[in-house]
């Protein structure tokens, strides 16, 4: 992959005051307020101890979860968490860019760490705008005096184009840090030197997404075979005339992913040899699991793929010599119906080939079942990632890029 932005290689940070965004959005518990996984904080240490250990002033960028969700809180305990990871204090100022806070940015020594505010606690931080639009929010035009360097960490929202992610990018010399460099550099990589057969393995509750990445993987060759879970695999059968019954066809609807109907029968008829559909199915009968060929679906809730479907899609996927999957087979998180997706990821974990798990669902799966160390690399972003295997260009990416070029040296 060439890279066109700038890392933290390319700048001397030594008593410089870096903003860094970074994406900890992590579980909390609803009753107690308490951080369930400090998955993603791990994932950030890596660049806050190096900016850390080079003497920079470091202040943080992050959000948790979005406005009206009961998890949207303060950043108070992340602060803690990040403290416990690095055994480095993380000081916190429960404000974005008040006096406080900017006081406090001031007041930094070189290799302190200071987290700011929830992000999303500034409305416009959930308005997609351009970079130059961003670049003149009033966040930017508080923060962007007091910093020599920005870095966005975060590739779990690279996605997005949100103020904190590439507004400060028109101000100041901008990098990537080490996981949005490590993420771009294994997916681009791995995307560029497909070993073939090359299977995509496609669930999850994201239709669009998914009809994205098939077309795309399809039509430019990445992919020999696109085999499908979820209610992608459910659109592809009533695409295909089978009859998934009234209330499978009203969930698909209500999702507002009727009018992907028609755009699958398009791609059946253009690939037929190479997306594969489950030749049966797990229904929900009453809270226990049937397995039913897919011409005999009942008037009940489809929640996994069946039996007979998980042995086809087992042997496609070890035959394949690169495996990207995204997105659960069913609902997982019910036991009953957590078989598709376990053998699946079992199958990718036992297989000889180069292995890329999307974020998300997907990932949080194969985490608990103990395979992420089985797998070639485990995605940090599940938007950003899907984006990229739909050959969308990432916003924040983009703007990094667009930096690169502005400021050069």
């Amino acid at each position: 992959m060439s890279i066109n932005f700038n890392t933290l290689d390319d700048f001397e940070i030594e008593g410089k005051t870096v903003l860094i965004r970074i994406d900890i959005n992590s579980p909390v518990d609803p009753s107690s307020g308490t951080i369930l996984d400090d998955t993603r904080e791990k994932l950030h240490s890596e660049t806050l101890k190096e900016l850390s250990n080079k003497g920079a002033k470091t202040v943080i960028l992050a959000h948790q979860s979005r406005p009206g969700k009961t998890d949207f809180t303060t950043l108070k305990q992340h602060a803690e968490v990040l403290t416990d990871i690095l055994s480095i204090h993380v000081k916190y100022v429960d404000s974005i860019f008040s006096v406080r806070a900017k006081k406090a940015i001031r007041d930094l020594k070189d290799g302190e760490l200071l987290l700011l505010e929830n992000a999303r606690f500034f409305s416009e931080e959930t308005l997609q705008r351009t970079p130059e639009e961003q670049s003149k929010s009033i966040m930017v035009k508080e923060l962007s005096p007091l910093i020599d360097l920005f870095i966005n960490d975060a590739f779990a929202a690279a996605h997005r184009s949100q103020v904190s992610l590439v507004g400060f990018t028109k101000k100041v010399p901008s990098a990537a840090g080490r996981v949005m460099e490590k993420e771009l550099k294994i997916l681009t990589e791995a995307l560029d030197n497909v070993k073939k057969p090359c299977v995509f393995v496609l669930g999850g509750m994201k239709a669009d997404d998914s009809i994205m990445v098939m077309e795309n993987v399809l039509r430019n060759g990445t992919a020999d075979t696109v085999i499908t879970s979820g209610i992608i695999a459910n659109i592809l059968l009533w695409a295909a005339g089978i009859d998934i019954n009234d209330v499978n066809k009203d969930f698909i609807k209500n999702k507002g992913y009727y009018n992907m109907v028609d755009k699958s029968k398009q791609l059946l008829k253009e690939f037929p040899n190479q997306i594969v559909y489950p030749k049966d199915v797990a229904v929900n009968v009453d809270g226990e699991r049937e397995d039913l060929p897919i011409n005999q679906i009942t008037n009940h809730s489809i929640f996994d793929i069946g039996k007979e479907t998980i042995k086809e899609y087992a042997k496609i996927i070890r035959d394949a010599k690169t495996i990207f999957a995204n997105g659960p087979a069913g609902v997982f998180e019910n036991p009953k119906f957590a078989i598709g997706t376990e053998d699946i990821i079992n199958s990718i974990a036992i297989s000889k080939g180069y292995s890329i798990i999307g974020g998300g669902h997907i990932a949080a799966a194969t985490t608990s079942l103990g395979y992420e160390d089985k797998m070639d690399h485990v995605s940090s972003g599940g938007g950003a990632c899907i984006s990229l295997l739909a050959g969308k260009k990432l916003p924040a990416v983009k703007a990094l890029e667009d930096s690169a070029k502005n400021f050069e040296k």
